[in-house]
């Protein structure tokens, strides 16, 4: 048996399956202190079901802790970066790009330093160790472990790192050390901020995990525990604590598995609607789409593996104004069941409109009955309307897909959604996000440039998937369960060599799954 947990900004849901059956689920108000919603939901779910927690064989949990970290400017540790490229790149130092709040907040205590690669493996400049120990020596004096190191083209020839980060460990013992190579793809910049973003978190993600580890010891469960990775997959804890910034965008990526798995549907886009926001994404093979450009975190461009989504200001506790009609983004989030008019409050929310249309019987139904008819029908017309839109700007054409709705606010959705061949709310659809982290695989992937004309395409391809497939073993997959599940190639003919990117993503089962 295995639990999901997904923690969002309004609810923290939980779900006990066993096999492919739901055995029970639950969905409390997320707390401030992320681990005892975390604990709550799983009492829930153990008392609901009464098995003895001895028949757990894991535990799956998608949380938004990190994110929030970055986006709120909380608990971020300040990081120095180390950049191997000299004598180019000068003209764009490292974090030239972030937010000066979050920068000043990191410490923006950047270095650059001889290495580097052309995209082929050339050397841009001989790497010098001393200049590099140098380095290290102010970074100890300025009193900080968290360090980043990037080189340029670092995914094609990742020696500079690594030498880089023995020297470190050699003047800084106990050093926080982020390579660039293990975390973003080809572009430098996104790559780079990936790395010193992933620096910056490593302190918040170990105190994170041990609490978890902590909600489930309490509990007497013993079974191991795994986090939600952006693209659908998962990582086992003492990954999650080495790579927190993979956990990005785990919320809507469970959400989007999770609506494959119930709907049997391989190919659709999924409408997620929470309390807060919806999130709208697109399943390719049963995974989610991966963004072909850079994604934005808290204002930092980064360029590691993240589902392309659409997110809006719409969900159960947005606020209504009436005049002129607004509906979201702002939102009462987990707030919702004191402040909405049905549970009691005085806050109009789009749950009471939908309650007072008849679409749902939730709450204190009489708390709306006199509401505005011409109201409850103008913002249940500008809720399908967002959608639409939001569904319209994911197709890449004008054939109708099908929608797969989920979520604890799709009861938001009261009609046709233009653009749709069919709606599909399946079963146990509340808590689609928890499903999708219980019934994750591992996962693992390869990005990287290769020169044709020094090695054949199938060598080219046998080297990603073997990289992709050694990935994925690292971060718990079971060998023998190791499947390719998406190969891409794409020639660079602005580049000399026969040059080609190729992109492959490798998925396996839990090692004892």
């Amino acid at each position: 048996m295995r639990i999901g947990i997904d923690v969002g900004g309004t609810n923290t849901d939980a779900v006990l399956m066993d096999g492919t059956a739901v055995v029970s689920s639950t969905k409390t108000p997320t707390t401030a202190n992320v681990s005892e919603g975390i604990a709550r939901a799983l009492r829930d779910v153990i008392a609901d079901s009464g098995i003895n927690t001895e028949t757990i064989d894991g535990v799956m949990i998608g949380t938004t802790h990190f994110t929030n970290a970055v986006v709120e400017r909380k608990h971020l540790t300040p990081t120095a970066c180390i950049r191997l490229g000299l004598p180019a790149t000068v003209c764009l130092p490292p974090m030239v790009d972030w937010p000066l709040d979050l920068r000043d907040i990191v410490g923006g205590n950047a270095h650059l330093a001889h290495g580097g690669h052309e995209f082929d493996g050339r050397e841009i400049s001989a790497f010098e160790p001393d200049e590099v120990r140098d380095i290290a020596e102010k970074i100890k004096a300025a009193g900080l472990n968290a360090i980043a190191i990037s080189s340029v083209f670092s995914p094609v020839n990742s020696t500079f790192e690594e030498q880089s980060a023995e020297i470190v460990r050699s003047v800084i013992p106990n050093a926080n050390i982020t390579l660039s190579s293990e975390i973003g793809r080809i572009g430098l910049l996104e790559r780079e901020n990936a790395a010193i973003m992933n620096s910056c978190l490593r302190q918040l993600a170990a105190r994170t995990v041990d609490g978890f580890k902590a909600a489930l010891d309490e509990l007497q469960i013993a079974s191991p525990f795994y986090i939600s990775q952006n693209d659908g997959t998962l990582m086992n804890a003492d990954f999650a604590k080495e790579y927190p910034v993979l956990t990005f965008a785990s919320g809507p990526t469970n959400s989007m598995r999770g609506a494959a798995f119930l709907s049997g549907l391989k190919d659709a886009i999924v409408v997620d609607v929470g309390g807060t926001t919806t999130d709208i994404g697109v399943l390719q093979h049963g995974f989610p789409r991966v963004a072909a450009l850079a994604v934005e975190i808290g204002g930092v461009r980064t360029n590691f593996r993240m589902p392309d989504t659409y997110s809006i200001g719409l969900g159960g506790g947005s606020l209504i104004q009436e005049d002129p009609l607004k509906v979201g983004p702002r939102s009462v989030g987990y707030e919702l069941t004191e402040k909405a008019l049905v549970f009691g409050g005085d806050v109009l929310t789009t749950t009471d409109v939908i309650v007072a249309g008849g679409g749902e019987d939730i709450g204190n139904k009489h708390a709306v009955s006199g509401l505005d008819a011409g109201l409850v029908t103008a913002v249940q017309a500008r809720i399908m309307e967002m959608i639409a839109i939001a569904v319209d700007r994911m197709k890449t054409s004008a054939t109708p897909v099908p929608v797969i709705v989920v979520g604890g606010g799709s009861i938001l959705v009261t009609g046709e959604i233009e653009g749709a061949s069919e709606i599909i709310k399946p079963d146990h659809f509340p808590v689609a996000n928890a499903i999708g982290a219980a019934i994750a695989q591992v996962g693992g992937e390869c990005d990287r440039i290769f020169s044709l004309a020094e090695l054949s395409r199938d060598e080219a391809l046998d080297q990603a998937k073997q990289e992709a497939s050694d990935r994925a073993i690292n971060a718990g997959a079971a060998a023998e369960s190791v499947d390719i599940v998406d190969v891409e190639e794409v020639p660079l003919a602005y580049l000399p060599g026969n040059a080609t990117r190729i992109m492959v993503k490798a998925v396996g089962d839990l090692v004892g799954a």
